[in-house]
């Protein structure tokens, strides 16, 4: 990890894979705004603070995340001059940043979801359809769906990282079904023992399926 002094009220944060692997937070964590993400950015502004003398502390600050094609992050984070608000940083850890993700092409293989019944995830493809995300076909370039121990398993196969909806995707799946860690390597178990419930295009399908009342 390392860290660059812009200005007085901006720095830059270049982080890796291997950072976050050894924060334990997933490439899906990081990019979906999870609770886990913004633990990880205020441990970045603490130890920013003892590196290079940036302190946030009373201060909002706008962070704007870039995923690189080297699997590489750039995070540019801009003090905004205190304001005479009580709510501060640091004041209420219910106060998390906001962050702003940029996003470039970016290297992925499999992304694998759980829901624990089908009603599940027919929800979440009514959700999906209700709120303006009936494009959600476009976040990979191919989708399935499997029937593994009495559970489903939505799999995502070369994300696509220039979808313009991905965070919003990210963050509302998450109500309905559960990200599936080491996906690369569950992928083969659902391929050896698994059943082939929706072949690709599962979003496609799932959407047609729906409309005609069947899902």
């Amino acid at each position: 990890m390392k860290f660059e002094k812009l200005s007085e009220n901006k720095i830059r944060i270049t982080l890796s894979m291997r950072d976050l692997e050894e924060k334990d937070i997933s490439f899906h964590d990081f990019m979906s705004n999870s609770l886990e993400s913004q633990d990880l950015f205020l441990d970045m502004l603490e130890e920013a603070e003892e590196q290079i003398g940036f302190e946030t502390r009373d201060c909002k600050v706008k962070i704007e995340a870039l995923a690189m094609t080297e699997n590489d992050f750039v995070l540019t984070i801009t003090k905004i001059v205190p304001d005479t608000s009580k709510k501060h940083l640091y004041a209420s850890p219910k106060k998390k940043p906001k962050i702003k993700r940029k996003t470039a092409k970016l290297d992925t293989s499999n992304l694998i979801y759980k829901f624990m019944s089908f009603d599940d995830y027919c929800n979440y493809v009514e959700y999906l359809l209700h709120n303006k995300l009936s494009d959600a076909s476009k976040v990979a370039e191919k989708s399935f769906v499997y029937l593994y121990n009495d559970a489903y398993y939505l799999v995502l196969n070369n994300l696509n990282t220039e979808y313009k909806q991905i965070t919003k995707f990210y963050t509302s799946i998450t109500e309905f079904g559960s990200y599936v860690s080491e996906p690369d390597l569950f992928i083969h178990r659902l391929y050896e023992s698994g059943k082939l419930f929706i072949k690709n295009n599962a979003f496609k399908k799932s959407f047609l399926h729906y409309k005609k009342g069947v899902v």
